[in-house]
């Protein structure tokens, strides 16, 4: 099966009334060697592409895009025998019809088994299969398997999105400054405005990118158990959420969070993207999160009473938003979800 270069050059040569014996004298190269990259069974050297392309005018790109491709055709077609058995590992490991509907990857031919995973491989920004492996042994993830396809995959897509933000350079010493300026945003703002929009983190990723963080907020492919990641782009920390949280509190605990990687692991995430760290990290950035979201003294005149008048007094006090206070009140199980209180001001 030759998908490589050589079955179009052979076309050029025909319709140009070209023999195969002029064309190797003018290439340099002997009568075998020609019939051997006509029929795929050699390979084109970059050398070779480029002296192809200066006598024919086709793009030196297009010959090694031919050419990679018959030697993925190759390699698969040797690991799983036919282009059946192919498709059913991208269908089944990589999600085509969901990434399809959702329109992450763009599919050149949907139908086309190797195609397909030229483009899986091009999306994830990997050479191959054997590439991602080593990608995803620097994730920090608890699952592998189909999981950390379905993980992998999402941050390629936060990758993909966070290339058309423009961030500032990114300053530790300013941590601070944004860990205040985004308590504003989070009292001044309701989570979402009259049309059910989330317009509040718009504001809290324009604040971010200023600050020099990326900031990607991205509903994860279906049955995917992760709230977030933390990574670093360059110099610049990068914060991806999942759209996998009921209220205000759920995504400001794990967009704290986040930074509460940022600010204790950052050298870590240098080489690694933060899922799932070690415990010690992971009760450290839960911390941060809580301290974050509602300081302490705060908290303990609200556990004397906690009363909805009591809750609006002290969320003013302390430029706390409403919803923090419920969504904690809720998680220790002293009002329920389901409760009157809570509803009323879980996106406040």
């Amino acid at each position: 099966m030759n998908s490589g270069f050589g079955r179009y050059l052979k076309d050029y040569l025909e319709y140009y009334n070209i023999s195969q014996s002029d064309f190797a004298v003018r290439l340099g190269i002997s009568q075998k060697h020609m019939n051997e990259i006509l029929n795929g069974k050699k390979d084109i050297t970059l050398e070779m592409a480029s002296n192809i392309g200066r006598l024919t005018n086709i793009p030196v790109e297009f010959i090694i895009k031919s050419e990679y491709r018959n030697l993925v055709t190759r390699e698969l077609l040797e690991a799983y025998e036919n282009e059946k058995n192919i498709n059913e590992k991208m269908k089944k490991e990589f999600y085509l019809n969901e990434l399809k509907e959702r329109k992450w990857v763009d599919f050149k031919n949907i139908t086309n088994a190797i195609q397909n995973y030229i483009d899986i491989m091009d999306f994830l920004k990997v050479k191959d299969l054997d590439s991602l492996v080593k990608v995803q042994e620097k994730t920090l993830f608890k699952k592998k398997g189909n999981d950390l396809n379905k993980l992998n995959l999402w941050i390629a897509r936060a990758d993909e999105l966070s290339m058309k933000q423009k961030v500032h350079e990114y300053h530790k010493i300013n941590f601070n400054f944004m860990i205040e300026d985004l308590k504003k945003i989070a009292f001044n703002n309701n989570f979402k405005n009259e049309n059910n929009e989330y317009k509040e983190i718009t504001e809290i990723q324009n604040m971010l990118n200023n600050y020099g963080i990326y900031f990607i907020v991205e509903k994860a492919l279906s049955g995917t158990k992760v709230r977030g990641c933390f990574k670093v782009k360059g110099k610049n920390p990068a914060i991806y959420i999942t759209k996998n949280y009921s209220g205000k509190d759920s995504f400001y605990f794990e967009l704290f969070h986040e930074l509460g990687h940022c600010k204790s692991d950052y050298n870590e995430a240098k080489s690694k993207v933060i899922v799932d760290a070690n415990e010690e990290q992971e009760k450290r950035a839960d911390e941060f999160a809580l301290d974050m979201m509602i300081d302490k003294m705060a908290w303990k005149e609200i556990e004397i009473d906690y009363c909805e008048n009591n809750l609006l007094k002290i969320s003013n006090k302390y430029k706390i938003p409403m919803s923090f206070f419920v969504g904690r009140l809720a998680k220790l199980r002293k009002i329920t979800y389901s409760s009157e209180l809570y509803n009323k001001y879980k996106l406040q």
